[in-house]
């Protein structure tokens, strides 16, 4: 395949373009961290705690354990998502970082495979900030089976990573990016059981929600919350690994029609 089309070269040469991130981020580390959990901590304490409080056992667990089960995803993507739109947008228009990057003996194919690499990074460390309060809390089953929710928050972060990249690609302003949250990411957090089970849904829209990657990570998370071991496992790993590289791959080639035309 050649021009924008063409498929991703991927080298090792990505790890200089993570360092560099870890590096600025690593100025303002304590408040980037306090921003990205407080909005999940919010909602699942608070939501946990005086709705669950009102609420029988929601699918045999208790509702702050069914809640803290799809927090952990859905702060994994809100943590992938928001570093791949705003701040790669502005490593890539408004600081023009890129353009310095391709300077070096760098490719678009190195430097969006950072951007991916380091939003993994990001969303691990929502994930595991949320995953220590369920241990904290001992709202898990079985604290070894808690361990492979690691794996599954770092899918879930590549994956979103992805899907953001690619409207990355595409948008104009910061501004834009209120269209992806308002008809994609608000969406899947109401209708992929972060606050009540799907099957509570109609069954046009449970098989909508089937579909969605954020139904994909909860059905991984929640079984391991309470020891379980996850129904269909090679699926949902297929899809969360599916959609973060299909959207690599568009994030790039619309990404060269942008910067290299």
């Amino acid at each position: 395949m050649t021009g924008s089309l063409r498929l991703p070269r991927l080298s090792w040469r990505f790890v200089p373009v993570w360092q560099r991130n870890y590096l600025v981020w690593k100025k303002l580390a304590i408040p980037s961290i306090l921003g990205n959990l407080a909005d999940p901590m919010l909602y699942m304490l608070g939501l946990g705690y005086g709705l669950g409080r009102l609420l029988p056992d929601v699918d045999g667990m208790p509702y702050l354990t069914f809640l803290a089960a799809g927090t952990v995803a859905y702060s994994t993507m809100n943590a992938a998502t928001f570093e791949v739109l705003y701040s790669s947008f502005s490593r890539m228009h408004v600081q023009r970082t890129w353009d310095a990057l391709l300077n070096a003996p760098l490719t678009l194919d190195d430097i969006l495979a950072g951007e991916l690499a380091w939003a993994v990074s990001k969303s691990l460390l929502s994930g595991l900030a949320i995953l220590a309060v369920i241990w904290g809390l001992g709202l898990y089953g079985h604290f070894w089976m808690t361990l492979w929710i690691v794996p599954v928050v770092a899918m879930v972060g590549f994956c979103f990573g992805g899907l953001g990249l690619v409207m990355n690609a595409v948008s104009p302003s910061y501004d834009f990016f209120l269209y992806y949250f308002t008809l994609a990411i608000t969406p899947m957090v109401l209708l992929c059981g972060v606050f009540f089970p799907v099957s509570q849904l109609p069954l046009p829209v449970q098989a909508v929600s089937a579909w969605l990657p954020l139904t994909h990570a909860i059905d991984l998370a929640r079984p391991l919350v309470v020891g379980d071991l996850p129904a269909n496992i090679p699926l949902h790993v297929a899809a969360l690994l599916l959609y973060g590289s299909v959207g690599y791959v568009i994030a790039l080639a619309l990404t060269r029609r942008r910067l290299l035309r």
